[in-house]
């Protein structure tokens, strides 16, 4: 029977955590400094992590910066955790945050149109 909390799971949790303290207080890039992590993915061989990140302001500098900075993320990873091999990181903009705003604002518009039923 399979763990209902696997280890890719923990690691994944484990990864978003750190990376967020390392973003917030190590990373000097101003690129990169107002960045919230929103999940992270790590494959089932934990070669490659998949970081999801969102911001107020989105640019590409912000992509460039994160890239830029994955080697020093994935070494102070790897001086945190105790794992194996640590995950390449790929940083991916999650764009479901500005989905969600844009249907709200779509929803809230829709209801404004809409005459009162009586």
């Amino acid at each position: 029977m399979a763990k209902a909390f696997s280890r890719n799971d923990r690691v994944s949790e484990q990864i978003q955590r750190e990376l967020a303290d390392l973003l917030m207080f190590e990373v000097k890039d101003p690129r990169v400094k107002m960045i919230t992590l929103t999940a992270v993915e790590v494959a089932g061989d934990m070669a490659h992590a998949k970081v999801f990140y969102t911001a107020a302001k989105a640019s590409k500098g912000m992509q460039a910066g994160l890239e830029a900075a994955a080697g020093y993320l994935r070494s102070q990873l790897g001086k945190r955790m105790l794992l194996r091999t640590v995950p390449q990181l790929h940083f991916v903009y999650d764009e479901s945050i500005d989905r969600g705003m844009k249907m709200d604002k779509l929803i809230d518009q829709a209801l404004i149109d809409t005459p009162p039923q009586s």
